[in-house]
């Protein structure tokens, strides 16, 4: 069997020889800072297109809390006091409210004992018995006989 050979492909007979090039020298470069990429792989870039470095944050406070807020005790009290505040006025007003409705039926008592116990000391400082009425009955009986 036999096979069938290929023209020789055209080779030019000089030796190669690359194009030239730019030459960097590292004196040249910039400084070089290692970043990580979008991977968290560290890449090398020049200093000056590489971001800005992060602002360190400021160091937290790291003193422990009171157990219970003074904030919310100072309002827990306030609507403690507020609530018994205003059951007191409430009740302070209802008993208001019911002693102005009962003068009006019981006018005439509430004036005769205040009438009784302004002069309830006079009597008693000057010692006098007051008007006091005896009243003595003799009823005597006799006996008739008709007879």
């Amino acid at each position: 069997m036999h096979e069938p050979t290929l023209p020789a492909p055209d080779v030019p007979t000089e030796p190669y020889a690359p194009a030239p090039a730019a030459v960097e020298l590292a004196a040249e470069r910039g400084p070089v800072v290692w970043v990580p990429d979008a991977y968290g792989r560290m890449v090398p870039m020049p200093k000056h297109l590489a971001p800005p470095p992060m602002a360190r944050p400021e160091p937290r406070d790291l003193t422990p809390l009171p157990l219970l807020d003074p904030t919310a005790q100072r309002f827990m009290g306030a609507g403690i006091g507020g609530g018994a505040l205003a059951a007191g006025v409430g009740y302070g007003i209802g008993e208001a409210v019911n002693a102005i409705a009962g003068l009006g039926s019981g006018a005439l008592v509430w004036i005769a004992l205040a009438v009784l116990a302004w002069r309830a000391p006079v009597r008693a400082v000057t010692g006098a018995r007051g008007s006091t009425v005896h009243i003595r009955k003799a009823v005597i009986k006799r006996s008739h006989f008709h007879g």
